[in-house]
């Protein structure tokens, strides 16, 4: 018989911490959402060509790479709170520098430096929602990740309004660096301090002394790693190939292209509302399973029976069934017995990365031998691979841990 759980209704400090951490997310999503848009005037202010703008924003996932894995050093000595605000600031300063660049190796240079306080962000601030899901009775984790959606709908809307009328490049990206800095800044003293994070840590085996690498915690983390990795490629699908695979393999007119993508997001958004509710009622497993089940049928039959409006409900099955993917995954591998705080977290995390950065060449490659459409083949692929791999994840929730 299943035990039903005991913990109490979460107490004002982490009510308050959710809401901070919550914000902490919100503002990574908006920091970068509203560089993006401006690349274009950027690229044609330092008139440079396409191979060199290439190279310029590739600095941004190369920086996440190589400060990717010292976050958890990083975490276990400044605390994950102080971490992600000062991520935030550093990402929201790196943006401004970018915006702001009279040179090309400037550009590079803060791209790169944005790149790498992402990924620090990234690891601390989930690190954070982590500790305190761990304190709530239901399911909230997917919910961080919502708000992370929504603040990147929103980053985006910034800049488009402020190209709409006009608004100068470096005054836009200061006023949105400043504003995104001041929000991170003021979300400290909310979130829950390196002291009292240490002692909510539940792992013993974590707290006590250094990582141990067995055979099973190397499957283990490979297998959240491919689990991960998956809606990391869906995601990529739609924002890098959606609109060119619907405008010139299917002939749909631009009005529609564009639709893809944002299909995929908005049933993204719908996904990870509702995750949390799911996971609790009928587990992370089974939530995972479903989630690639959908992904791959529904993607699948897209590819098999190529249409416009098959090929939109294709991409928005990718961001319903893959929503809550990337968090079962970060969830899970922090809870890997045996391994210091934030390590397993950090380990996939940027394994991850690495595998998403390897992704978009590779179906690039295939688009050119013999079309988009089956280079796209890797998404319901990937998904099948999930329900082989999705056992090791926690049958319930970590809201309901197994007794």
């Amino acid at each position: 018989m299943t035990a039903t759980p005991t913990r109490a209704y979460p107490s004002a400090q982490m009510r308050h911490a959710r809401i901070a951490t919550s914000a902490l997310f919100f503002t990574n999503g908006a920091i970068f959402a509203n560089l993006v848009p401006r690349y274009p005037e950027i690229k044609a202010a330092l008139d440079i060509d396409n191979t060199m703008y290439g190279f310029a924003v590739a600095a941004w996932p190369v920086g996440a790479i190589i400060s990717g894995l010292t976050a958890a050093a990083l975490i276990r000595r400044a605390g994950s709170a102080r971490l992600a605000v000062l991520g935030s600031v550093g990402t929201a300063l790196a943006a401004v520098g970018a915006g702001l660049s009279p040179s090309y190796a400037l550009l590079v240079a803060c791209l790169l430096l944005g790149g790498a306080m992402d990924a620090i962000t990234d690891v601390s601030q989930n690190a954070q929602a982590l500790t305190v899901q761990k304190q709530y009775p239901r399911s909230i984790f997917n919910s961080f990740h919502a708000t992370w959606s929504v603040g990147a709908a929103t980053g985006g809307l910034m800049s488009a309004g402020a190209i709409a009328i006009h608004l100068p490049i470096g005054i836009h990206l200061t006023i949105s660096g400043t504003v995104w800095a001041l929000v991170a800044l003021a979300t400290h003293r909310f979130c829950i301090p390196k002291a009292a994070e240490r002692d909510l840590q539940q792992d013993s085996a974590s707290a006590a002394g250094e990582s141990k690498i067995s055979l099973r915690t190397v499957f283990v983390l490979g297998a959240l790693v491919i689990i991960g990795m998956a809606g990391a490629v869906g995601e990529d699908s739609g924002s890098s190939w959606a609109a060119l695979y619907l405008r010139t393999e299917l002939g749909a007119p631009a009005s529609l292209a564009g639709l893809g993508f944002t299909a995929l997001v908005a049933a993204q958004f719908v996904g990870r509302a509702t995750g949390d509710r799911l996971n609790d009622r009928f587990g992370v497993r089974t939530v995972t399973r479903a989630g690639a089940l959908l992904t791959a049928v529904g993607m699948g039959l897209a590819l098999i029976f190529p249409t416009v409006p098959g090929t939109l409900i294709g991409f928005a099955t990718i961001g319903l069934g893959q929503a809550t993917i990337i968090p079962a995954a970060m969830e899970q591998a922090d809870r890997i017995p045996g391994l210091k705080t934030g390590t397993g977290l950090t380990i996939v995390t940027w394994l991850l990365r690495l595998g998403s950065l390897a992704a978009p060449p590779l179906v690039g490659a295939i688009a050119d031998t013999i079309g988009i459409r089956y280079g796209l083949i890797i998404v319901p692929a990937l998904s099948i691979l999930v329900v082989t791999v999705a056992g090791v994840l926690p049958k319930r929730s970590l809201a309901h841990p197994e007794s």
